[in-house]
């Protein structure tokens, strides 16, 4: 096979055998650059970009590293300080390149997401019916009209009304198809994550680093805003509408808005070609202060490691797939309704909203072994709560570009005062605060219908930088927590998570008498008992109670998220953890005690009654009872018919839509 090379020395062609070892090529290449560093020596194929070092190719042969018969490659390398005579022959073993061993490569030791390794052995290609119109052939063969088509074909993406291609069509689009004698995996990666900062060092080393110097080979390239081809995440599915329901109860009894991280998992999604959706199990609220118009958070919160290491340890492994706020605001003639913000006459996310999902997806790169690095882009979701035309309330759910998180990275843009515009910085070469920023355009059509270039500094429209993302709950619900009724975490004041309710709840359902199975007992208190502790808000808080060691919170999340919480030994290994027990301890001591036995008057008639004959649902119902009088001293809330509000004053009118109660 013929292969060419480029470098600074200039262009060569050389013939190779398709089995010949790299050592062969490197060797060519030090021939034609007797001043070459042999461990600094890169190929790549393209003029900038996807570098890799040729020490971590060794032992391989041409054809297994995707070489093909009139590849060009581009080849760079750092100058020796003394240049010494190589040998040039095929069998000379090149420093740093063994033929025997090789350097270990970012993308072979990542362990992708079960989803990846789903659709990477699955072929992917999308299956058509039999053409009655063109198709002559018998039922068991097929012609071009029937045959199936590849994941990223584009006139069914645009007959389907498809925007964005899959993540995993995205890479069979790039990647070329494999020989017979190639395995899959052999195949050099087609990604390399874009980066707009200044390279240091220079891969020339013919000046010092920036800001000092500065040349075509260290500065990044001009950027040209484009909508991005494809999407990490096609679909974002919430389990349950219970979920959200139980979210917008805190705006809409303090009409401030909140902030809740996604905690779920990822799934195929069959209605993309190899797609793959988001499916959100819970909202997880970390501390905040919610304002009006806005909301104050802290990163990184503290208990982020915490709530990380309890959801791998569900039953189906979840983990954070995104975030989720509101941007609700009553409308100011009729209360009931909310403002109609986002739309395509204003914005879908403010500028520093963009900003800030780069920064959470730069923070959670998803490992893949199609990357250079072994990590490309980013599967968080951002999602808004947020008005509808018709004065609802709605779920929309985006994701920001690859260049929005480069740009980000590079310290190139900030945000604007006007929420549907982004600002790009100015350079700076001051050397504690060094900051290039290369030229960026973006193109539009203008009023008559041109494609126009533009350049994009000072400023530039911040849809260039969305990527849209699906969303919608399921037609069958079967979420993996069963309850959303316990009290809700960092809601002082309105939801406060205390060891006494708990106990109290776990009294009531007299958890203390479930048993294990086999030793029988109430079906239905059993079953009534598993739904109360499948609650992400009840686990999460019972690890922080200090009542249950970290095996026993484990154990607790795992029965939490059964997926059969109907079979009666599904609260079996829960029942002879210690946590439990000491909880048991705690509830039985109070729960209702029995009174003790009254001895009557001799001279009564009545026969004393046994208090051991009365059934435990009395005392039970005496509890109820007393509770509900303890609480009815206490704040009369009462909710508003026309805004929902939750009043707790004892005036006539409504505190924010201002109407009768």
């Amino acid at each position: 096979m013929l292969i060419r090379l480029r470098s600074r020395d200039g262009n060569f062609r050389f013939e190779f055998e398709p089995q010949a070892e790299i050592s062969e090529l490197v060797a060519k290449i030090l021939e034609t650059a007797p001043e070459a560093d042999p461990h600094t020596v890169t190929i790549s194929n393209q003029p900038r970009g996807n570098e890799v070092p040729v020490t971590t190719l060794g032992g391989r042969d041409l054809q297994a590293l995707g070489f093909k018969h009139g590849d060009l490659l581009f080849v760079s390398y750092q100058t020796r300080s003394a240049p010494e005579p190589v040998p040039v022959t095929p069998s000379t073993t090149i420093p740093g390149v063994s033929t025997v061993t090789e350097a270990p490569r970012p993308w072979d030791s990542v362990e992708e997401d079960a989803v990846d390794k789903y659709w990477r052995s699955q072929e992917g290609k999308i299956p058509r019916g039999r053409d009655s119109r063109f198709c002559k052939h018998g039922a068991n063969a097929m012609c071009d009209y029937c045959m199936p088509l590849e994941p990223y074909d584009a006139q069914y993406h645009t007959k389907q009304n498809i925007k964005h291609l899959s993540y995993h069509a995205y890479l069979r689009k790039l990647t070329p198809k494999a020989s017979s004698s190639a395995s899959i995996t052999s195949v050099l990666p087609p990604l390399n994550p874009p980066s707009y900062k200044v390279k240091d060092p220079c891969p020339t080393g013919g000046h010092p680093p920036w800001p000092a110097g500065i040349c075509t080979a260290c500065q990044p390239s001009a950027i040209t805003l484009q909508s991005q081809q494809f999407r990490m995440v096609d679909h974002l599915e919430i389990a349950s509408q219970d979920i959200v329901e139980r979210f917008l109860q805190a705006w809409r009894a303090t009409g401030t808005q909140r902030f809740g991280w996604l905690i779920g998992h990822y799934e195929p999604y069959p209605d993309v070609p190899m797609g793959v959706k988001a499916v959100v199990e819970a909202i997880h609220e970390p501390p905040q202060q919610g304002e009006i118009d806005g909301l104050e958070l802290g990163l990184p919160w503290e208990d982020k490691a915490r709530i990380r290491s309890l959801a791998t340890a569900a039953t189906t492994p979840l983990q954070i797939v995104g975030y989720i706020f509101t941007d609700l605001e009553p409308e100011e003639e009729d209360k009931t309704k909310v403002k109609y913000k986002r739309h395509p006459q204003s914005f879908y996310l403010s500028s520093l909203e963009v900003i800030f999902a780069a920064i959470v997806q730069n923070a959670n790169p998803t490992p893949s072994k199609a990357s250079f690095t072994g990590r490309f882009g980013s599967r968080m979701v951002t999602a808004v709560l947020t008005g509808t035309e018709e004065g609802g309330i709605d779920v929309a759910a985006y994701q920001v570009s690859e260049q929005a998180c480069a740009m980000v990275e590079a310290d190139m843009v900030e945000a604007s005062v006007e929420p549907g515009t982004v600002r790009v910085k100015e350079e700076d070469r001051e050397p504690g605060s060094a900051r290039y920023i290369p030229d960026v355009f973006f193109r539009y059509k203008n009023e008559y219908g041109l494609d126009v270039q533009k350049n994009a500094k000072p400023c530039f429209p911040v849809e260039y930088l969305l990527v849209n993302v699906s969303h919608g709950f399921p037609q069958v619900p079967s979420p993996l927590f069963r309850s959303v009724n316990y009290k809700i975490e960092n809601r002082q004041g309105l939801e406060d998570q205390t060891i006494e309710n708990v106990l109290s709840k776990l009294a009531e359902l007299r958890a203390y008498e479930t048993q294990e199975s086999r030793a029988g007992g109430d079906r239905q208190r059993r079953q009534a008992l598993a739904r109360f502790v499948s609650d992400w808000h009840l686990v999460t808080f019972l690890g922080t109670t200090g009542l249950l060691g970290p095996n026993d919170v484990q154990v607790l999340i795992r029965t939490a998220t059964a997926h059969d919480l109907e079979d009666d030994s599904v609260l079996d290994e829960l029942i002879h953890t210690d946590g439990w027990q000491t909880l048991m301890t705690f509830a039985r001591e109070s729960g209702p005690q029995r009174p003790a036995n009254v001895q009557l008057p001799a001279e009564s008639s009545h026969v004393p009654m046994d208090m051991d004959d009365i059934p435990a649902e009395v005392y039970d119902q005496i509890a109820r009872e007393s509770e509900g009088a303890a609480s009815s001293g206490g704040a009369n809330v009462r909710i508003c018919p026309h805004c929902t509000f939750e009043n707790t004053h004892g005036g006539t009118d409504c505190e924010i839509c201002l109407l009768p109660l």
